[in-house]
Order: structure tokens, then sequence, then C-alpha cells
């Protein structure tokens, strides 16, 4: 009954340790390499070439010791993160150094805890390519192929035969 007790003791201090562990975005870049858990305020939610997401904890996203990317191909996995604009987030993963910044590579929702864990999934019609304004297009028939066109063919080129050539003898 007490190893019982101990192991369920455990569990949750462990749980509570884990949690209580998060560091602040200020502390990140001291554990490059390192899968930990980050918490900070996002400031806002960009969108940069080719719907990739940063989450920005700071004004100038130039000056931040932090930020979370999430690339577009993840969106469906990860969920609305223009959503998380003013949230409070703790995201774990493997901390990387890029550009002189620590950052985590958002991949999957369960990366996120707390209040930003329940973010919704994207809207079937959001388009990353056209930031939301989808246009399933025209429909038009294809074009009938081109007939080939036949080359003309040029008077053929005398040989000149070597009996034919006059030979000094």
């Amino acid at each position: 009954m007490r190893f019982l007790l101990f192991i369920c003791a455990s569990i949750f201090t462990g749980t509570a340790l884990c949690s209580a562990a998060c560091l602040p975005i200020a502390d990140a870049q001291n554990h490059i390499g390192e899968t930990r858990c980050v918490t900070g305020k996002v400031f806002k939610v960009e969108q940069g070439i080719r719907g990739v997401h940063f989450l920005n904890f700071c004004e100038e996203r130039d000056s931040c010791p932090f930020t979370v990317v999430v690339f577009a191909s993840d969106l469906r996995y990860v969920g609305d993160v223009r959503q998380l604009a003013g949230k409070t987030v703790e995201i774990h993963g493997p901390v990387k150094l890029y550009d002189n910044r620590a950052e985590i590579i958002l991949s999957d929702l369960r990366q996120l805890k707390g209040e930003a864990a329940q973010i919704p999934p994207m809207p079937k019609t959001y388009d990353v390519e056209k930031k939301g304004r989808y246009s399933a297009g025209k429909f038009s028939y294809p074009k009938p192929a081109r007939a080939p066109s036949r080359k003309r063919q040029t008077k053929p080129i005398p040989q000149n035969d070597p009996s034919e050539t006059d030979s000094p003898e």
C-alpha cells in the first residue's frame, strides 16, 4: 500500500515540477540543444513568406530573444495559431538556435499546454498562400491538341562520286 502511495505521490510531484520548470523566454538562449518548456505571453502572430507563422513575444521581432515558428505544412496539425495573440503559452520542444535567437518549431498541438492548447483547428477554406482568400477558380475545357506541322524537305545535296571526278592520270 505504501509503495502505491509513493508512486502516486511521485507522479503528481513530477507533474507539478514539470509544469513549474518552464523557462521564461529570456532564459531560453541558455538552453540551446535541450528539450525544454518555454513560457511567455504572445505579443502578436505574424505570417511570413510561404505561409510560415511566427509567434512573437516582443514588440520588435528582431530584438526578441525567443520565437516560435509554425510551418505552413504543420498548420493542420497545430490549429489556428492566429488565436494565440495576447495569450500566455507554454510550448514544449527542442530549443534551437536560428539567426542568433532561440526558437522552438511548433509542429503538433500536443506541444502546447495551458490555455493555448485549446485553439480551434484551421478553417477548411483557409489558403496559406492567398492568406485566407480562397477561390477554386473557373472551369475550362482543355484546349485541342495542335496538329504536328510537316517540315518541308530540302533539295538533296548531290554527293560527289569518286569515280566521276577528274583525276590526273
